[in-house]
């Protein structure tokens, strides 16, 4: 890959497109869709509003991905939301999209995508994963540590030292898994449809719209939100994508628009093979489905496969995130240390150990649900923050020459704006709780980012 340094002299364009748009698919396809659809299926009990909810879900992220192509091809540099709301509404709400990006956007992700990497592992072979030793203080449990635990740290570690040796081989080995899991999956639909012992009925098994909820809908969209997470990816790469104007915006709607289609598909699969009341709650739905469409044997090799794909978003959210603490440091509202770059390797030493060192952490100390919960409702606020800071950003700022234009603009940025308020409204309605320790992490980062200005502000006066 041709390099070039990027804006700051420090890390290189190395990634071009088809690089670009393999990692927003990476970053989609992984734990959301193989876990949460058992959830959402508890929530709507309804095969056609099940399918409906993953076409919202989708049109949602694609026209985020749309809106954040224009404002990749504006800010061509690393950072993604944070250099995007930066711009938008000033460095405090640039500081707060990044600090949520540690913690809910990366963080908790991977420590997700880790556990359910590591069950699908265990379920693979066989193997009982649970148990383990627990950490109680004052008879509450905070903290486990189980083989599956275990197994999840293994890999966040690993694959932290594989994107800390150099961009060119993390995205080697990501292409090559993203590649892998996207070929498994296109075979497993294709075989359960044409080979699988499933039932057309379990589609007309339907009670309909009267089964329909708002409320229970937009909670619904807060699990498929999640699934979709990662249709932003290649933005935050921003400083080391080549002809970013051109290909930050194709990769992110073009990972975007394949990723809705193979959901849509997986879940025809799902309610082909389980029916709507085999699904409910179920986590490893994929597992589920395959043992129910070709035996046993079969989803011991799902289990091995969808293992392979976790672990492909595992890599892509390591590779994408500390690219959001390296910019946040670079404008000196951040550890300052998170700025250096490896002078061999150049990538973002010290940006990768912090973030992997948090997701260890909560591996062993949130349960998987809870996590899931937590992620789709803060993202969701931030994501449409950003989306209407494109719309400001429109209104005070000139157009640079050949700018890249958002298709169906004002009512692609409006329909996405819509649709988060709407989730998040519900969300606070029915998840008080998980909604809590969202806006408790959002007042958390705004005292980080006192601290931080006051500490910039010594400096200076010094």
């Amino acid at each position: 890959m041709k390099a070039a340094l990027d804006g700051n002299g420090d890390l290189l364009r190395q990634v071009g497109l088809y690089s670009a748009a393999i990692l927003v698919i990476s970053n989609m396809v992984g734990t959301g869709i193989f876990t949460t659809s058992g959830f959402i299926v508890e929530e709507l009990s309804d095969p056609f509003i099940l399918m409906l909810c993953w076409l919202f879900g989708g049109v949602f992220a694609l026209c985020g991905a749309l809106c954040y192509g224009e404002l990749g091809a504006r800010f061509p540099r690393a950072g993604g939301e944070y250099v995007f709301l930066r711009e938008s509404f000033g460095k405090m709400m640039g500081f707060l999209s990044g600090w949520i990006s540690l913690i809910v956007g990366f963080s908790a992700p991977i420590a997700a995508a880790a556990i359910a990497f590591a069950t699908y592992l265990f379920s693979a072979f066989g193997v009982e994963g649970g148990g383990g030793a627990a950490i109680e203080i004052m008879g509450i449990s905070v903290a486990r540590f189980s083989p599956v635990n275990l197994t999840a740290i293994a890999a966040i570690v690993v694959f932290s030292l594989l994107h800390y040796h150099s961009v060119i081989t993390g995205g080697r080995i990501q292409n090559m898994l993203t590649v892998s899991n996207f070929i498994l999956i296109l075979v497993f639909i294709v075989a359960g449809f044409a080979f699988g012992s499933g039932s057309a009925a379990n589609f007309r098994d339907t009670p309909g719209l009267s089964a329909f909820s708002a409320e229970t809908f937009a909670v619904s969209l807060i699990f498929v939100s999640f699934a979709y997470s990662g249709w932003n990816a290649a933005a935050y790469l921003g400083g080391e994508i080549q002809n970013p104007r051109r290909n930050i915006p194709l990769s992110l709607f073009a990972g975007t628009f394949v990723v809705m289609g193979l959901y849509l598909l997986l879940n025809a699969v799902y309610v082909y093979a389980l029916g709507i009341s085999e699904m409910k709650g179920v986590v490893d739905v994929g597992a589920k489905t395959a043992r129910f469409l070709f035996g046993d044997g079969a989803s011991r090799w799902l289990s091995l496969a969808v293992a392979i794909g976790i672990l492909s978003a595992v890599s892509a959210m390591i590779m994408t995130g500390p690219r959001i603490y390296y910019a946040m440091s670079k404008d000196r509202v951040f550890f300052t240390r998170l700025a250096q770059v490896n002078p061999r390797r150049r990538t973002p030493a010290w940006s990768i150990v912090l973030q992997a060192a948090i997701a260890c952490f909560m591996v062993v100390t949130a349960a998987f649900d809870a996590l899931l919960m937590y992620i789709g409702f803060t993202l969701s606020i931030f994501a449409m923050l950003t989306v209407i800071g494109m719309m400001r950003i429109r209104r005070t700022q000139s157009d640079p020459e050949g700018m890249h234009k958002t298709f169906g603009y004002p009512v692609t940025p409006l329909v996405f704006i819509a649709g988060n308020l709407w989730i998040i409204f519900f969300m606070i309605k029915s998840r008080p709780v998980n909604s809590l320790f969202g806006l408790g992490t959002i007042a958390a980062g705004i005292l980080a980012y006192w601290y931080f200005a006051r500490k910039e502000k010594r400096a200076v006066t010094q």
